[in-house]
């Protein structure tokens, strides 16, 4: 299984309408690409250093790395600029790719 892990650090000023945004559009429209087979929305407790704002952990799971491929060049471009013009440079984001063992 492949995950396509991004985490967030979101002002606490929008961290709710962020929250909402995402849980009612923003993952529904990744889900909807079928690349993906599932997904778990997840908010870090542990503080980060210099760090202000929240962080939050979405995972996407897919079955093989082609289909993320597949994800990435045919969706992503598009659902990041969507976010970008919603939240600007407030949101940021840090992706990573895993692989379970």
């Amino acid at each position: 299984m492949i995950i396509y892990n991004v985490t967030c650090n979101i002002p606490e000023t929008i961290e709710s309408e962020w929250v909402h945004w995402m849980k009612h559009t923003h993952i529904p429209e990744v889900i909807a690409t079928e690349k993906f087979t599932g997904f778990k929305m997840l908010k870090l407790l542990t503080g980060v250093e210099d760090n202000e704002g929240v962080n939050y952990a979405i995972q996407y799971y897919c079955n093989s790395l082609s289909d993320f491929e597949s994800y990435n060049q045919d969706f992503a471009p598009a659902l990041k600029q969507k976010t970008f013009e919603r939240y600007g440079e407030q949101v940021l984001a840090f992706r990573t790719l895993l692989e379970e063992v």
